[in-house]
């Protein structure tokens, strides 16, 4: 676009969209840069504050032929809300949706705006003795949630943001900026296709989420929280069977923890309690949580009692699980796995993975992986976290930030090859677990989804939404 015409859409959007709801020029950083290192620049940044306005600034861009790229609380890890270098992207920003806020106790169910942030919808129904009971440690909006079915680490105990979305409102990226309004809070519906599904973890390209119904679930009120050291890797799936079979749905979280990880958190924020003897870091930790929604009943055994009298069995059972087990107030033991993501990132030059697998195949992954990068990049250090009672695996690799290997436009392109290789074609493994395609991942949809699936995308994308909206394409090509 030239400057004058981005000049007239400039205006025309302020137009329709006021002062707040058009940014142009100045210092765009905060919408051009992503959380891992991706960095764009955009043509302009649009802040639609209802789902009205946010179908008229897209029905405008798609009348233009202005690529249109959502943007939620841009926490994502492959550059799928960050404008391209080009300046000819507009960016439409969630971060004015906040309008909506309806709680529904009785049903358990809230309606927002897509440009809610998770800490403060939780913050704002904790009165009602609810919450969404999805759990990060980064602090996304509901948009970008739904946009990449993000899981997190109850996934174990209340599933995903697919099993607990009710309703959507979505704007196509058509000619008239389509306004879909999709589920009502219904929890049983089969009056015809369940067309929200189609927009839940599609990564903005078929729509964009303005407004959402969530099912909520109560606040927990008895916990208790445990740091595992397993005997070896081979022991963890039978560790897990064990805990699952021994609490059932009362065990609402088992996350795995690289040594290294850990002790990236410990480096980064040194106030964090070192529960480990001596302080010396085992090499993986498990944090299993024990959760009940109801008030402590007289003569109800207290969930750290339980906790204690079922690790005592698997350690006396003679299957040698278990090498240690620490017990601490949940809030510490939580504060040290939320500490990962910023520890691992501050330990240098992050190259980021989201993997999935079969749950008894994510141990064998991490250690033959482990093997093969100690073979072909020394330089990286594996600093893995993740949620092991769903498969999920944030397998970071780590590099000095001054090594030379660095300074190769091909080197990150060699490690991503290598994993997604290994991860896809030897273990059966998804590339993405939860952040979805963007442009880091477009190479390896091309390459790993099956033309079928591809074609299939591709046509459904044009005929619902058919101008160009988000950093992925759903397209019928393939990478070599």
């Amino acid at each position: 676009m030239t400057p004058e015409a981005v000049a007239d859409h400039i205006g025309a959007l302020r137009a329709q969209l006021g002062e707040k709801g058009l940014l142009a020029g100045g210092d765009l950083a905060a919408y051009e840069t992503g959380a891992r290192y991706d960095q764009g620049r955009a043509a302009f940044v649009m802040r639609p504050a209802t789902t009205a306005e946010a179908s008229q600034a897209v029905a405008y861009c798609v009348r233009h032929g202005i690529p249109v790229i959502p943007q939620s609380g841009n926490t994502g890890l492959v550059s799928g809300s960050t404008p391209d270098e080009t300046g000819s992207q507009a960016i439409l920003s969630l971060d004015r949706m906040t309008a909506v806020f309806e709680v529904d106790a009785v049903n358990q169910t809230v309606r927002a705006g897509a440009g809610w942030r998770l800490s403060a919808l939780n913050a704002r129904l904790e009165a009602d003795g609810l919450f969404f009971p999805i759990d990060l440690g980064a602090v996304p909006m509901l948009g970008g949630m739904i946009a990449t079915n993000t899981g997190g680490s109850r996934f174990l105990r209340y599933g995903d943001v697919r099993a607990n979305t009710l309703g959507l409102d979505v704007v196509l990226a058509d000619d008239d900026g389509t306004v879909l309004e999709l589920g009502s809070g219904l929890r049983k519906d089969n009056t015809g296709i369940d067309w929200k599904q189609l927009f839940i973890g599609s990564v903005g390209a078929l729509g964009v989420v303005t407004e959402c119904i969530l099912n909520l679930e109560a606040l927990p009120q008895q916990g208790a929280a445990t740091l595992l050291v397993p005997s070896s890797a081979d022991a963890v799936p039978a560790l897990l069977i064990a805990m699952e079979r021994a609490f059932g749905d009362t065990l609402s979280a088992f996350e795995g923890m690289s040594g290294n990880a850990i002790r990236a958190a410990f480096a980064h924020v040194p106030h964090l309690r070192n529960p480990f003897e001596n302080g010396e870091v085992p090499d993986f930790v498990i944090l299993a949580e024990l959760a009940r929604s109801n008030a402590a009943r007289a003569g109800e055994q207290p969930l750290d009692a339980l906790l204690e009298e079922v690790l005592a069995e698997i350690w006396e059972n003679g299957d040698d699980l278990l090498s240690d087990a620490l017990m601490g107030p949940p809030e510490d033991i939580w504060a040290l796995r939320h500490a990962l993501s910023d520890g691992v990132k501050n330990a240098g030059k992050l190259i980021a993975f989201d993997l999935a697998f079969r749950r008894g195949d994510v141990m064998d992954f991490l250690s033959y992986m482990k093997a093969e990068l100690a073979k072909a990049f020394p330089m990286l250090t594996v600093c893995d976290f993740g949620h092991l009672g769903d498969g999920g695996v944030h397998f970071n690799l780590i590099a000095p930030h001054d090594h030379p290997a660095l300074a190769d436009p091909g080197f990150e392109t060699s490690v991503r090859d290598l994993v997604f290789s290994v991860a896809v074609e030897r273990f059966g493994g998804s590339f993405s677990a939860e952040h979805g395609i963007g442009r880091k991942n477009q190479a390896y949809y091309d390459r790993y989804t099956p033309e079928a699936i591809r074609d299939l995308a591709a046509r459904l994308k044009q005929a619902i939404s058919p101008a160009p909206l988000g950093a992925a394409i759903f397209s019928n090509t393939r990478t070599k």
